[in-house]
């Protein structure tokens, strides 16, 4: 059996040896819809790279005691690819967000672009962020990824363009653009993927970003939905720089 991943914030680090207490909506979680018995094996991590690995020693109705076994802390992904995804109607955008993380996103960004048919109001989007982390969260353990990205508030075209400056590199999925993806060079670092909604980016928003210091790139011949098109794109900066090796 793969074991589970449950996040938990330590004060401090545990060691080997210790016991470890889960409670609160990850203990309920663990032992009324996972199950977890005495004697299995589990894991905890804190969403910043710390692993710990333990053996259950005692289950209640909402919380489960666990005795260490092994701590670890990973390094964080040389390749920090944050997806900035705009907001899509139905769950496009939800899709996309829960598979980016699955596959190593770092950071996640909602995108009210022009276009998009979803709008997060000032009352929308508080609650709109909390959802898709709560996605997050859930992908990332599923995965059993210890880093957990975090998805910042909402923000405009006008808002993003002036973010570009703490990446690296800044890619901007365009069916029409002259580039493809695997003829960008130098993908390294800190890299954001923008990707637009349904009816895709408006040409002011390309001008505005190319502007900023965005390099637009198409994704192979097909025209993709705006909940395939970041993880495409994720998979193939991964591949080329090493980690499906």
């Amino acid at each position: 059996m793969v074991e589970p991943l449950f996040r938990k914030d330590f004060a401090a680090a545990p060691t080997v040896g210790d016991s470890v207490i889960l409670d609160g909506d990850e203990g309920k979680h663990a032992t009324s819809v996972r199950r977890m018995r005495a004697a299995e094996v589990i894991q905890f991590s804190n969403g910043q790279g710390l692993r710990v690995r333990a053996e259950i020693t005692s289950v209640s109705p909402k919380s489960l005691t666990a005795k260490v076994l092994e701590v670890s802390n990973e390094p964080k992904p040389a390749l920090d690819i944050t997806l900035i995804q705009a907001l899509a109607k139905g769950d496009r955008d939800e899709l996309a967000i829960q598979a980016a993380t699955e596959l190593g996103a770092l950071g996640i960004i909602p995108w009210q672009a022009e276009r998009s048919i979803s709008r997060w109001d000032e009352a929308k989007a508080a609650k709109g962020q909390a959802r898709w982390q709560s996605i997050c969260d859930e992908a990332a353990k599923q995965s059993l990824r210890v880093w957990h990205p975090r998805v910042a508030e909402v923000l405009s075209s006008q808002t993003l363009a002036k973010a570009f400056a703490q990446f690296d590199k800044v890619l901007v999925l365009d069916p029409t653009a002259a580039v493809g993806i695997a003829q960008v060079s130098e993908i390294s670092g800190r890299v954001a993927l923008i990707v637009g909604p349904e009816g895709g980016i408006d040409d002011s928003e390309l001008d505005m970003f190319e502007a900023a210091g965005a390099i637009r790139v198409r994704l192979g011949q097909s025209i993709l939905r705006t909940s395939t098109a970041g993880i495409v794109a994720i998979s193939a900066l991964q591949y080329a720089s090493g980690d499906f090796a």
